[in-house]
């Protein structure tokens, strides 16, 4: 069983995307603000795989929900 912490870090490393506590906060800056019409899974910026996985993720109400709701609310300020 994965009884790993899932933060934003893990998150991004999850996602194939640079981890380190600077490029998140670039990545999130340079992505933002996400329209509000437009769900964070259907973000133009994800890949497919990217894509799968939170929509995935949201689906079975996995461990990385609150992640991924996190980097949801951020992407909106």
């Amino acid at each position: 069983m994965d009884t790993s912490t899932h933060n934003m870090n893990t998150l991004f490393a999850q996602l194939g995307l640079e981890n380190d506590p600077a490029q998140v906060k670039q990545w999130i800056s340079s992505h933002s603000p996400l329209n509000s019409a437009v769900s964070l899974a259907n973000a133009p910026f994800w890949n497919e795989a990217q894509r799968d996985f939170i929509m995935q993720a949201w689906e079975e109400d996995s461990d990385w929900c609150e992640a991924i709701d996190e980097l949801d609310a951020l992407l909106r300020h």
